[in-house]
């Protein structure tokens, strides 16, 4: 079975994102669209999903007039403050089909300030 592009791309970052991966980190999976963004922290070990946030949420989706890379930073902070409820500061980024640039970039880096390490 042939896969197209963007399968592949995602293929190969999540996969050596996943061949580093230990247990005491968690991954972080990112998906984004032409309006809205999401996050999610998975357990690979278990596959299931620990934290989740995003911005089709009702209290981020109240904040209407806010543009994009600021909607990420909202969504970031977000899934800062449960992961550190839940006591998980290390994971790792996996942007998947994603340059690290923009949204992406803005989203990571607000992560790393409100102290997540990765």
């Amino acid at each position: 079975m042939k896969l197209n592009i963007t399968k592949r791309k995602k293929f190969r970052v999540s996969n050596k994102v996943k061949k580093v991966a230990s247990n005491d980190r968690f991954r972080l999976s990112i998906s984004r669209s032409a309006k809205n963004i999401s996050a999610q922290i998975i357990d690979d070990s278990k596959n299931t999903t620990l934290i989740s946030a995003s911005s089709i949420e009702k209290d981020v989706k109240s904040n209407s007039k806010v543009n994009k890379t600021e909607l990420s930073k909202i969504v970031a902070e977000k899934l800062a403050k449960k992961a550190q409820e839940k006591k998980i500061t290390k994971i790792f980024f996996d942007r998947g089909v994603y340059k690290y640039h923009g949204r992406v970039k803005v989203f990571a880096e607000t992560l790393r300030k409100n102290g997540m390490e990765f």
